[in-house]
């Protein structure tokens, strides 16, 4: 009740204290509005999965350590596939794959019903490639997007703040929806004897590619292409060429990568063990996931206060304070409540982050090769789940490790602000539309 309340009156705050300025402009309004709807139906059928991974494959008789290694056949997919997947989606434009994520992760549904091991794992291996296009394609071709209208800098916050909130209610509203559908029938097998099955676990991942196919249709209806740099070379392996000088030339890209993957990696260790870590006798575990996304929501509306006399680079650095010093706490209390209480604390944090880090990675990623570096910045996020999932950490050193992680994060995050702070002619270059007049009317300021 608490947590609803005080995400009730940030959201409140942040809506009661919108600009009447570009940002509630007609044509921005439809923009905004198109993808988000696409985006929320690409997050939803993400989260209608989630809860069912483990519970189907346990359903079918594997065992824990066969589980794992699907686990890791997903994560690992998605870390060498998808650096590739975000070179084709500069390439070949972030529509189609966009597209591409929809349809690999109906067919990643597909296999579900399957209780075949090997089919098992094509379905992971497409689904992390999927989950890689997901998180890259969809943000890439939004920012391109928004500049490509000529649209405000300033309005692009706001997008993030209802990308991320809006991802919250998502998760909440597939967990319910997941559980009715999987409660419909049980699983049962198509004749005696099939692979195949139906019902039960299954029919939260039938939800899901349904969700899928209204994804697909409004994205190929109303969304126009976009692209990186179409003049660059058309082998993947050239792209990383480019990208791999870029870097060289800014060293703010690397330093972001580094940042994104140090707090979503914590972020993900912390998925792996808060189960386990809650010590009370039957906890309802449905309730505190709906619990954390509210949090995570009142962390987005938080944003959306912040965001109008802070910038996104000033409150990563606290960001990552707090959510270093709430899950390293973990390791020195052992009451239910007060871990609890922490864990909230750090979803709150997660809820400022998503939207914060967005739209310093518009600042800072070069437009030509947005998705492909977007899918690098998780090739050591990957290394870092897969590193967890193979050594099988207890509780308190995975939280001592996330403790750790998170404060070089907020100290990785003050030097990237001093390089942010610095003016350089990168820094003009990457500059668009309010930014890039605002940067010119400095330098003439400064002029005798």
């Amino acid at each position: 009740l608490i947590t609803g309340a005080i995400t009730a009156l940030l959201t409140i705050k942040a809506q009661s204290g919108g600009s009447s300025k570009s940002s509630s402009s007609r044509e921005f309004k439809n923009f905004q509005m198109t993808f988000l709807i696409c985006y929320y139906l690409a997050m939803l059928a993400d989260w209608l999965q989630g809860p069912y991974v483990y519970a189907l494959y346990s359903s079918y008789g594997f065992s824990k350590h066969d589980i794992a290694v699907l686990f890791v056949g997903g994560f690992g997919a998605s870390m060498v596939f998808g650096t590739f997947a975000g070179a084709a989606a500069d390439k070949l434009g972030r529509k189609r794959l966009c597209q591409a994520y929809c349809i690999l992760y109906i067919l990643s549904c597909g296999t579900k019903h399957a209780k075949d091991y090997w089919m098992l794992m094509v379905g992971r291996i497409t689904g992390g490639i999927a989950t890689s296009l997901l998180f890259s394609s969809f943000e890439s071709w939004m920012v391109c997007e928004h500049n490509a209208r000529g649209h405000a800098a300033s309005d692009m916050g706001a997008t993030f703040s209802l990308m991320y909130f809006g991802n919250s209610l998502c998760a909440i509203c597939a967990g319910m929806m997941a559980e009715a559908a999987a409660d419909l029938k049980k699983l049962t097998p198509v004749s005696e004897g099939s692979i195949w099955h139906y019902g039960g676990y299954c029919s939260p991942f039938d939800l899901s590619a349904t969700v899928l196919v209204f994804a697909l249709a409004f994205i190929t209806m109303f969304w126009s292409e976009n692209y990186g740099s179409k003049e660059q070379s058309s082998t993947g392996c050239d792209q990383c060429d480019v990208v791999g000088k870029q870097i060289s030339k800014d060293s703010r890209i690397g330093m972001v990568g580094l940042i994104v993957s140090l707090f979503e990696g914590s972020m993900y260790i912390f998925v792996f063990n808060w189960t386990p870590s809650i010590k009370s006798k039957d906890p309802p575990y449905g309730t505190i996931f709906a619990i954390f996304m509210i949090a995570c929501m009142g962390g987005s509306s938080l944003f959306a206060i912040l965001i109008k006399n802070h910038t996104p680079e000033s409150m990563l650095r606290f960001v990552f304070l707090v959510a270093g010093i709430a899950l390293g706490s973990i390791t020195f209390v052992s009451d239910p409540a007060m871990v609890l209480a922490a864990f909230l604390v750090f979803e709150a944090a997660v809820g400022i982050y998503f939207p914060a880090v967005g739209s310093v990675k518009s600042q800072v990623v070069p437009e030509e090769s947005r998705a492909t570096i977007y899918n690098l910045f998780r090739v050591p996020l990957n290394a870092i789940v897969l590193g967890v999932l193979l050594n099988n950490l207890d509780t308190t050193t995975a939280f001592t490790i996330c403790g750790c992680m998170l404060i070089a994060a907020a100290a990785f995050q003050q030097l990237l602000n001093t390089m942010m702070g610095r003016p350089s002619a990168g820094r003009e270059m990457l500059a668009t539309g309010d930014d890039k007049d605002s940067l010119m009317a400095k330098d003439s300021d400064a002029e005798p």
